[in-house]
């Protein structure tokens, strides 16, 4: 009896663990890789241990609201059948949360692998940018991959979606505050010669 109950609380800290870094969110394969069998999981969302966001997405239900539990639960959303999330945050939502610029976007915006397919209700879900994304051009950000500011404003400034003003109040702040140097984007490779001298002239004399 010790050693099941023992079992037990192990089996719930491996899951908290998991959850812990995602905001309480969890998927299906996870709840299973901490101990829990799949048989037993509508149990957990009955007596009100788990919420059952979505299929194959949990949310611990005691755990502390996130500041933005919506990203974490629509990163987990993108993920394949190995659940490795495909999503990476990008264009007007990674200037947002970079909180560049004025701009405040009714939707997420996700780029994902071109293969990438997801049967949902368009409404419902980001606006889908279909591209590869480099490694280098990734940081973590509440919890989940984010294009960096060069590769987003590189890509608004491609894409055309955002007014000037707000490209130009991008730039400015980004070199600021530092999240741009001028030497990141004279050796930014994957940006195009035209695309880095409109970031040059949107920037200024500063």
């Amino acid at each position: 009896m010790t050693n099941s109950r023992h079992n037990h609380k192990g089996t719930f800290e491996h899951l908290y663990k998991i959850a812990e870094g995602q905001s309480g969110y969890f998927t299906t394969k996870q709840a299973e890789a901490a101990g829990f069998s799949q048989k037993n999981h509508g149990y957990h969302v009955r007596t009100g241990n788990w919420i059952r966001e979505q299929r194959g997405i949990y949310r611990l239900a005691k755990f502390p609201p996130a500041e933005r539990p919506d990203l974490m639960f629509w990163w987990l959303w993108s993920r394949n059948r190995n659940d490795v999330p495909q999503g990476i945050y990008s264009h007007e939502t990674a200037l947002s949360l970079y909180d560049l610029s004025d701009i405040n976007p009714a939707r997420l915006h996700m780029t994902v692998p071109r293969s990438f397919q997801r049967r949902s209700d368009r409404s419902k879900i980001p606006v889908l940018h279909r591209g590869n994304v480099h490694k280098d051009d990734i940081e973590i950000r509440f919890g989940v991959k984010v294009t960096k500011a060069l590769k987003t404003i590189a890509d608004l400034l491609t894409a055309r979606t955002v007014e000037m003003d707000h490209m130009q109040q991008a730039v400015k702040q980004a070199f600021q505050r530092g999240l741009i140097t001028r030497a990141e984007l004279k050796q930014a490779k994957r940006i195009s010669p035209a695309i880095k001298k409109e970031i040059e002239q949107l920037r200024g004399d500063q």
